[in-house]
C-alpha cells in the first residue's frame, strides 16, 4: 500500500488525455449515456461530475476510508453527516467544547427539527451513560477540539457507541489525516472543514465527510437535496493543495510545537492549550494515537485585557478567523469563531474572553518566535 504522501499526489489521478494534473470539467451537466436511476445522472450538484469523484477518490485513500465525498463548505459536511444519521424524536451525544458553528447549530437550529442533543465531557467516560436516551443514536466529537485544543477519550468514545449501537462522528479537522486517521480506530464517519489544512491557502471554502459507502452515501443523498455541492474550479484547487499537505503539516507541527514551548515559558502568559505539551488535556491520548500534534494554539494572557493590544503588536499573524493556511493567523474565539454562542454558553465550555487562538503558519519558524517575543515584550 502506498505511503501517504504518495497516495496525496497519485490517488485520483485521472491522467486524461496525459495531463499529469486533472483538468477542470467547468460544466455543470453531461450527456446521458443510458442512465436508469436518478443518482446516477452526471450534474454537478449530483456530487458525480469528473473533478469531484476523482476528489473522492484521493480524500478516501489518504482518511483509510471506502468512500468519501467532497461538499461546499465544512458546515455542509457537519450538518450532512449529523441529519443523515438523526431524524425527528432522536438525540445525539456531542462533545462540549465544538467549533462554534456546530455548536449552534445543535442548540438553535436542530431543535426546530425535532432533535435533541446533550453536551458531554469527552474526557470523563464515566458521565456518559447518565445522558444516554432510548433514542440516542448519534456520538459526535472532535478529534482536537475547537477552540481549547485539548484530546479526548477517542477510544473509549468509539467503544461505547460500539457498545450502545451508537453512530460515530468525528470532526478530523485540526490533526488532518497527516496527523491522525479517525478510521484507523473505529470512527464510523469523518468530516473535515476543507478550507483549512486541507486546501491550505485561504482561498476557498469547502468540506468533506469521509466513511465506510453506506454511511456516506447516505449523507450523499440528502446533500444532493440541500444543494451543497463544490465547484469545479474549487475541486481544482482542493485537489491542488492537497498534494503538498504533508510536507505542510509536518512544518505547522515543527513551528507550532516551538511557539508553544515559548509560550508556556513566557511570564506574561498564564495559561498555554497545545496537545504537545506535557499536561495539556489529553496530551497523553494525542501522544499515542497521533503522528503529529497540529497546527493550532491557545493561550490566556496573565491580563486578559493585554490581548487586543498584543494581536495589535504583531507583525507576522493576521487578525482574522479560520486556520491551516500558508500564513499565520490569531484570533479571539469569543469575538469571531464562537461569537454566534451566548456568554453563558461560552462560559460554560471553558471559552473566556481572554482566550486567544493562533494558527501557526509556513512562516520562518525563527521569525514568528521573535515576532512573539516583541510583542509580548
Amino acid at each position: 500500500m502506498p505511503k501517504l504522501d504518495t497516495l496525496l499526489i497519485h490517488a485520483g489521478q485521472q491522467n486524461i488525455h496525459g495531463a499529469v494534473v486533472n483538468p477542470i470539467f467547468q460544466s455543470a451537466t453531461y450527456a446521458l449515456t443510458g442512465e436508469v436511476a436518478y443518482g446516477a445522472l452526471r450534474y454537478l450538484r449530483l456530487n458525480n461530475t469528473p473533478n469531484q469523484t476523482a476528489l473522492a477518490e484521493k480524500l478516501a485513500a489518504i482518511e483509510g476510508t471506502g468512500a468519501a465525498l467532497v461538499t461546499a463548505s465544512g458546515m455542509a459536511a457537519i450538518t450532512a453527516a449529523l441529519l443523515s444519521n438523526l431524524s425527528v424524536g432522536q438525540h445525539a451525544l456531542v462533545q462540549s467544547t465544538v467549533y462554534g458553528g456546530t455548536a449552534t447549530f445543535l442548540t438553535s437550529d436542530a431543535p426546530r427539527m425535532g432533535i435533541a442533543c446533550d453536551f458531554v465531557d469527552v474526557s470523563a467516560p464515566e458521565t456518559w451513560a447518565a445522558a444516554l436516551r432510548p433514542e440516542t443514536t448519534v456520538f459526535y466529537v472532535e478529534s482536537i477540539a475547537n477552540p481549547l485544543l485539548s484530546v479526548g477519550r477517542l477510544r473509549a468514545v468509539v467503544a461505547f457507541a460500539r457498545q450502545h449501537g451508537l453512530v460515530t462522528i468525528v470532526d478530523n479537522t485540526f490533526p488532518s489525516p497527516v496527523n491522525f486517521q479517525p478510521a484507523s480506530i473505529g470512527f464510523d464517519l469523518i468530516v473535515h472543514s476543507a478550507t483549512k489544512y486541507l486546501n491550505g491557502h485561504s482561498d476557498i471554502v469547502a468540506g468533506v465527510i469521509a466513511g465506510a459507502p453506506e454511511r456516506v452515501e447516505a449523507a450523499r443523498h440528502l446533500l444532493n437535496h440541500l444543494g451543497g455541492s463544490l465547484d469545479p474550479n474549487s475541486c481544482f484547487l482542493l485537489e491542488r493543495g492537497l498534494k503538498t499537505l504533508g510536507l505542510r503539516v509536518r512544518q505547522h507541527n515543527a513551528s507550532a510545537m516551538a511557539l508553544a514551548r515559548a509560550l508556556a515559558a513566557h511570564p506574561a502568559i498564564a495559561s498555554v492549550h497545545y496537545p504537545g505539551l506535557p499536561g495539556s488535556p489529553g496530551h497523553e491520548i494525542a501522544a499515542e494515537l497521533f503522528s503529529g500534534f497540529g497546527g493550532m494554539i491557545a493561550f490566556t494572557l496573565k491580563d486578559p485585557a493585554l490581548g487586543d493590544r498584543l494581536i495589535e503588536r504583531l507583525t507576522l499573524p493576521v487578525h482574522a478567523p479560520s486556520l491551516g493556511g500558508v500564513e499565520s493567523l490569531i484570533v479571539r474565539p469569543a469575538t469571531s469563531t464562537h461569537l454566534g454562542m451566548t456568554p453563558q454558553e461560552r462560559a460554560a465550555a471553558g471559552i473566556s474572553d481572554g482566550l486567544i487562538r493562533v494558527s501557526v503558519g509556513l512562516e520562518d519558524t525563527g521569525d514568528l518566535l521573535a515576532d512573539f517575543a516583541q510583542a509580548l515584550a
